[in-house]
């Protein structure tokens, strides 16, 4: 069990960036499995990027490729998620997880961990 918080979300205009960053308590992040979802309104919560506990493995869906980078720190057991290029559809509230490695459902499923998500919000 991993507490998470998420931070860095906000107003932004269209094609502009942010950076949010999940904060995990304990000293074993590096033996979790992290990733960011995203829920927009209207729709159900989905994927967005995720990394193994090493960040030697990241996977991310196709909305995303090319403008959001995942990235963790394990010395200071943050977990982050570049976002360049923002659209207004990437207007979500945004999510960290996290999962013991070995549990299953590879980088993009089966998390069991939660923070209480960041809104971010992309304006035209």
């Amino acid at each position: 069990q991993v507490q998470l918080v998420e931070s860095g979300g906000g107003l932004v205009l269209a094609g502009g960036s942010l950076r949010l960053s999940c904060a995990a308590s304990g000293r074993t992040f590096s033996a979790y499995t992290a990733a960011w979802f995203r829920q927009a309104p209207g729709k159900e919560r989905e994927f967005v990027a995720g990394t193994t506990g090493s960040g030697g493995s990241t996977t991310y869906a196709d909305s995303v490729k090319g403008r959001f980078t995942i990235s963790r720190d394990n010395a200071k057991n943050t977990v982050y998620l570049e976002m360049n290029s923002l659209k207004p559809e990437d207007t979500a509230v945004y999510y960290c997880s996290a999962k013991f490695r070995g549990y299953g459902g590879g980088l993009t499923g089966g998390y069991d961990n939660w923070g209480q998500g960041t809104q971010v919000t992309v304006s035209s």
